[in-house]
């Protein structure tokens, strides 16, 4: 655990919350006040999204006309994916087009069309900003949702990897039938449609390619009727540019975010005791995918209105000030701990 810390620390847990607070944002103004152009942030904004969508369909057009391998276009439309992420969290803070909702709604809608393994994002708005209330308590289930707080182990990653599973998984731990329905219906609705379309693709594609190779493997290769061919063919084309590089983002994403977030015994109301800073060299691969993600979301859990782009920016002069006030910096304790802020057997040793 690599937790360091000044001689001199404020007394007191807000105190050293507002001093990363006062740094962090007197460090995205005074960048705003160098370069003039970041005041326009509708624009930035609106370009970023223009960017990712143009890479995720220039991508496509490579794979499709010049016959660019699958593995290359997935990774490519995936990075571009992250980026319509992060524009989504913005907007779910208001940060863009607040006095044009026609606009900001318009992205809102296009960021999820590009990834369709999510849930509906104005529904996810509720989430978050309860996510920010009760950080690493029972009542944030947008990332209990995603695996925070669950034990390690082959449950765990199957869940990081496949939303239908992690939603039969934590709903058959429900002991209540009538808690049970009324939450298969919520997360029945909650990922209407284009959850329903993304997740029923992929099982499908799932289900025929393991048919092929399974048959094949007994000696029996399986031939598929004329008529499922054009099907079975666009079905693939869709897996590479829509559904496959949403799989992958996903799970970098919620690998990271889950393990960088703390659960179960998080003093409410720290800051400090909400996230670490996760950017180990092994981690580049998962980061790639979702954007620097474990690098820099800390930073937005004490200054919730700056946009990722001036996270990433201003993010040398944010882990000083963090490191110096308490915040931990690559914790992998973590992962033994189910995500704890403190080691349970460490804690029952001290009071005994």
């Amino acid at each position: 655990m690599s937790t360091t810390a000044t001689k001199d620390l404020p007394p007191s847990d807000s105190e050293r919350n507002a001093e990363i607070k006062q740094v962090i944002t007197a460090a995205g103004n005074a960048l705003r006040a160098r370069h003039r152009w970041l005041r326009h942030q509708d624009s930035i904004g609106a370009a970023v999204l223009l960017l990712a969508l143009g890479g995720m369909g220039a991508s496509a057009y490579a794979y499709l006309q010049w016959g660019w391998s699958a593995w290359l276009v997935i990774p490519l439309i995936a990075f571009f994916a992250s980026l319509t992420h992060e524009l989504e969290h913005d907007l779910i803070h208001w940060m863009y087009f607040k006095r044009r909702p026609w606009a900001h709604h318009l992205m809102l809608a296009l960021c999820w069309l590009a990834r369709p393994s999510t849930i509906n994002p104005w529904v996810r708005r509720e989430l978050h900003f309860e996510h920010h209330k009760y950080s690493g308590g029972e009542q944030d289930r947008e990332e209990r949702g995603i695996t925070n707080g669950e034990r390690w182990g082959l449950a765990r990653l199957l869940m990081l990897a496949d939303a239908g599973f992690s939603v039969w998984y934590r709903i058959r731990r429900v002991s209540d039938p009538a808690t049970r329905r009324r939450l298969w219906k919520r997360a029945l609705a909650i990922y209407f449609p284009l959850g329903w379309i993304n997740w029923g693709l992929w099982y499908v594609f799932l289900f025929c390619h393991g048919l092929s190779a399974l048959a094949a493997l007994i000696g029996a290769p399986h031939q598929w009727p004329p008529a499922m061919l054009q099907p079975l063919a666009l079905l693939d084309i869709l897996i590479v540019v829509w559904i496959g590089p949403n799989v992958l983002r996903s799970f970098c994403l919620h690998f990271v975010s889950s393990n960088m977030h703390y659960h179960g015994d998080v003093t409410p109301g720290d800051v400090i005791q909400q996230t670490q800073v996760l950017n180990p060299w092994w981690l580049l691969p998962f980061q790639a995918f979702c954007f620097n993600f474990g690098s820099t979301h800390a930073i937005h859990h004490f200054v919730v209105k700056e946009p990722f782009y001036i996270r990433q920016w201003t993010a040398p002069t944010a882990h000083r000030v963090m490191r110096e006030m308490g915040v931990r910096f690559n914790d992998f304790g973590t992962f033994v701990r189910a995500n704890r802020w403190s080691d349970p057997k460490r804690s029952a040793q001290s009071a005994a």
